[in-house]
């Protein structure tokens, strides 16, 4: 008898139907898996005979064979289990097949029968409703995440005898609980805890502004890693829609909770990373740490540090937002639309300027770590000096605090939101050239002071653009709809100091 049941394999941050065909014959009594399984996915003969055991149901006694199709696609991890479990139950009688059409099924069973959670629930969740189907199964713990996708019915059982009590119509989950009123935590670092680098600052709300990239270089203790942590307390809240991309990607990696992610994502990776750690891939493709910090901070410390393959890996994502990873015969994609916060040394010793020991050849073989194509995609360089001794002991010295910086980003991606309505494009960075051309048009003394800008030191084509970009950013900020000559200029000195690097 053949009963066949669908389920969802995870490719990338998208989910993938894969049909689960259990064929039952008589002969000796053996389990075959086929259709290109990992080793996870062949031990799943072992989880399921004992699962149904000790569940009180049969397992046949004859020559079993399960197909997952299509067979060209490799089928990895224990989320078939479930599937798996209901197409034997099917083929052999257990459960009414045609019960099995409308539900897609998916999650891992334990020797007893327990259903255990699984990653990639979102995205599976996502698939069955694209798919078709109007109900979907998974463990009661990932029934929650699942149902932030709508226009589905999502049914979180906690074991077997549950699943076959539901595919016979006698028993019905309560429904998932909604998730609560979206509001994100207050964040626990403030920038007024921060004295002194007003220019830091100042580049960090243009960040956020306008999810510009940024690298700040200073001495160490001069303040970088505080500032950096401060940057997504002034980061407006993920909308409903991106908080579902961020928790998609999490629930991929097998980092999410099984609820909605409120507060954008804040990666710090150590400067020994792999290039697949930082960027995505494997032998199973997963996330890296740029597609995790998705719709937030990406900081890098000790950017030098980090190896040269690793930071040139990040090129094509910092330009595109998305990784593409190629595997055998198969590309994936993952999101990347995070912004990158880079922060190093001046130098190889580190030391104030009056004590630095390096030369000019120690000084060029350290900014040659950071090539120039790499500084091209960063559109803010901030050289930060050590706090003056008076700043730090200065008791009633008070900074703007990060609520305050918060409200004018709020108010200047509102503006953006409202201009780029249809384009695709969230923020300034995120425009293309055609956008720029549209949106960013200076005129007069602003450009004239743009092509001064040029004679100084010739800039790309794309370093025009992210200074144009930058500079529609500082008007944001202004509230502003035209590009002044200000605007221009702040821009300019901020993107001069990439090239400044570079040379």
């Amino acid at each position: 008898m053949l009963a066949s049941v669908a389920t969802f394999a995870i490719e990338g941050v998208e989910s993938r139907e894969v049909v689960v065909e259990a064929d039952l014959r008589r002969g000796l009594p053996v389990f075959t898996i086929v259709g290109l399984p990992d080793a996870a996915v062949r031990e799943a003969r072992e989880r399921v005979r004992a699962a149904l055991l000790n569940s009180g149901l049969e397992f046949p006694l004859q020559r079993l064979t399960a197909n997952l199709a299509p067979a060209d696609v490799r089928k990895a991890g224990p989320s078939f289990d479930l599937a798996l479990a209901a197409a034997v139950l099917a083929a052999s009688g257990q459960v009414p097949r045609e019960a099995l059409g409308s539900y897609a099924l998916c999650g891992e069973l334990s020797l007893g029968g327990a259903l255990r959670p699984v990653r990639g629930a979102l995205a599976m969740a996502f698939g069955a409703r694209a798919a078709g189907f109007e109900r979907l199964i998974v463990p009661v713990e990932n029934a929650g995440e699942a149902a932030l996708v709508g226009r589905l019915e999502v049914l979180g059982v906690p074991d077997l005898a549950r699943m076959v009590a539901v595919l016979r119509g006698e028993w019905r989950p309560d429904a998932p609980a909604p998730p609560a009123p979206f509001t994100a935590p207050a964040p626990a670092d403030d920038l007024g805890d921060v004295r002194g680098q007003t220019d830091a600052k100042r580049a960090l709300e243009l960040a956020a502004a306008g999810g510009h990239n940024l690298l700040m270089i200073g001495p160490p203790g001069a303040g970088k890693t505080m500032l950096a942590r401060r940057l997504p307390g002034i980061l407006p809240d993920p909308s409903f829609e991106e908080a579902v991309e961020i928790t998609r990607v999490h629930s991929v990696a097998g980092l999410g909770d099984g609820t909605l992610s409120r507060r954008r994502p804040f990666r710090a990776p150590h400067h020994t990373i792999s290039i697949s750690g930082l960027v995505g891939g494997g032998s199973t493709p997963r996330p890296g740490e740029i597609s995790l910090a998705h719709r937030g901070v990406l900081f890098l410390d000790e950017l030098a540090e980090f190896s040269r393959s690793a930071l040139e890996a990040l090129r094509q994502p910092l330009e595109s937002g998305r990784v593409e990873v190629s595997r055998g015969q198969r590309a994936i994609s993952f999101p990347a639309a995070a912004i990158m916060v880079g922060a190093c040394n001046p130098c190889p010793c580190a030391r104030s300027k009056d004590e630095c020991v390096c030369n000019e050849v120690d000084h060029a073989r350290y900014a040659r770590r950071l090539s120039g194509p790499l500084l091209d995609r960063i559109d803010l360089v901030c050289e930060l000096d050590a706090t003056a001794p008076l700043e730090l002991v200065e008791a009633g010295t008070t900074a703007e605090t990060s609520a305050t910086v918060r409200a004018r980003v709020m108010a200047a991606r509102d503006r953006q939101r409202e201009r780029l309505t249809g384009t695709g494009a969230l923020s300034n960075s995120e425009m293309d050239a055609r956008s720029t051309r549209r949106h960013v048009r200076p005129e007069g003394l602003a450009r004239s002071r743009l092509i001064e800008g040029h004679a100084r030191r010739a800039l790309t084509g794309r370093g025009h653009d992210r200074v144009l970009r930058l500079a529609r950013t500082v008007a944001d900020l202004a509230g502003r709809d035209s590009i002044q000559p200000g605007d221009v200029e702040e821009a300019l000195g901020f993107r001069l100091g990439a090239e400044t690097v570079a040379a």
